[in-house]
């Protein structure tokens, strides 16, 4: 049987239909027809103050060629904006503003309905359409703020209180700001709405203020300044100066014990490095774990005066300013930030308070180190201590001995370092072994707070 031969007109058809087909395949996966929505990027909730705009970022690959933003209030709508693109763009912002009309004059809530059509081809040359929903809640009014008590005054390298009222039902941020760029942040206190915070003025900061802060969703802000007399403070200044014994001693012991990259280095070099870049790193270490503020309520604060050593002498003061040369000529400086006491040798250092255990391990200078939370962003800290009795994440009782005096670290003799510390901010130990000052400072002024919360 003879095979029918196909005509030339069939064989044209089939080309020009495999084109066909092959045009539309290609036109179909071709980046004019591609079938992804913009994207519309709001956020589903917003508080807004009405002051600043409202900005929606809107994104397509393959341009932006229309966009529309609606207000709805339930009962009528508004066009914020409605636009045509003529060059389409890949991104753009819109920055949405209330109707200066008085649209929903009384309504708080609204909706907002972004819409958005890119440049495709795909349906039916219309392109891709994506819409976004926001609701909008307009708070116009600041968060309420008021102070109920603090110290009367605050010294140079010392702590005071404080005590206050902030309500808002949206409440996003609660602060103390001050002058040197320090954030304290407050322990809800007593009441729902009361906080209470303690401040430090650094040593090394010559001037000190404070104020609450007060900052609600909508970005509406109040601010209170805490009225404190200050109370200046000189700290002792000294020249010390290096000898080689050590320099090749103690210097050269610690470098090789925590540093032993840094063995190489001349002695000078390996003083510097100890001085200032491991103190530098050390002191981080204690600013991190000593910045934790407790967030549960509390309904008082109550401790005892601090003594860690029984019969210790003191024999380096908090503050002060250390000045090294070596051979008459400036090498490096550094503050101390505790008090150094000393008694017998591997003698009892106890804690006067109950608290946890938060830091217990070699940190560099301070050899053998213990930080304990008392609460209310309050620490006590043990440095150069020769063993320890406790570990991380104790609860110690007062009178509890934690450790043994020692000679770790940085310490050229058998002592202990005693820090206290306020969220993250090393202050005069003095006032915490002062009952006076305890009173005056804190409890009287909690005492009050609650007879005037309480009325």
């Amino acid at each position: 049987m003879r095979h029918q031969r196909k005509s030339p007109a069939s064989l044209i058809l089939g080309i020009l239909l495999l084109f066909t087909v092959g045009g539309i395949v290609y036109l179909y996966n071709s980046s004019l027809f591609e079938r992804i929505p913009p994207t519309i990027t709001v956020e589903k909730e917003v508080d807004w103050n009405l002051k600043e705009p409202i900005t929606v970022h809107i994104k397509d690959n393959r341009g932006i060629r229309f966009v529309r933003a609606i207000l709805s209030d339930g009962e009528k709508e508004a066009v914020l904006e409605s636009r045509e693109i003529k060059v389409p763009e890949e991104s753009l912002d819109l920055n949405i503003t209330f109707p200066k009309t008085g649209f929903g004059a009384n309504k708080k809530v609204f909706e907002l309905r972004v819409e958005a059509v890119d440049a495709s081809k795909w349906n039916f040359f219309e392109g891709n359409r994506a819409e976004a929903k926001s609701i909008i809640k307009v708070d116009t009014k600041r968060p309420e703020l008021s102070i109920i008590g603090n110290s009367y005054k605050i010294m140079k390298g010392g702590a005071a209180s404080v005590i206050f009222r902030a309500q808002d039902d949206s409440m996003k941020a609660l602060y103390i700001e001050t002058n040197f760029g320090k954030k304290f942040y407050p322990t809800p206190f007593y009441k729902d709405g009361y906080y209470i915070s303690l401040v430090a003025w650094p040593s090394r900061v010559e001037n000190f203020s404070a104020s609450i802060v007060a900052i609600d969703k909508a970005g509406n802000i109040s601010k209170s300044h805490i009225s404190y007399f200050l109370q200046d403070k000189k700290y002792k200044t000294s020249t010390i100066a290096l000898q080689d014994k050590f320099l090749d001693g103690k210097i050269a012991d610690l470098t090789a014990e925590v540093s032993p990259e840094n063995n190489g280095l001349e002695r000078l070099k390996k003083f510097k490095y100890i001085n200032e870049d491991l103190r530098i790193s050390n002191e981080d270490k204690i600013l991190k774990v000593t910045s934790n503020v407790p967030t549960q309520m509390m309904s008082d604060f109550i401790v005892k005066t601090f003594y860690p050593l029984r019969n210790g002498k003191v024999v380096a003061s908090f503050g002060d300013h250390r000045y090294y040369e070596y051979e008459k000529v400036p090498v490096s400086e550094s503050y101390h930030l505790g008090l150094d006491l000393a008694s017998n040798a591997q003698a009892g250092m106890q804690t006067s308070n109950d608290g946890v255990v938060v830091f217990a391990k070699e940190n560099g200078i301070y050899g053998n180190n213990i930080i304990i939370s008392h609460g209310l962003g309050v620490y006590s800290l043990y440095g150069h201590c020769s063993s320890y009795l406790v570990k991380e994440g104790d609860s110690v009782k007062a009178g509890d001995v934690i450790a043994k005096t020692g000679m770790t670290g940085l310490a050229l003799g058998d002592h202990l370092h005693f820090g206290m510390y306020v969220q993250g901010v090393d202050v005069r130990p003095e006032e915490w072994m002062d009952e006076s000052w305890l009173k005056d400072n804190i409890f009287s002024i909690i005492n009050a707070a609650k007879k005037i919360i309480d009325r």
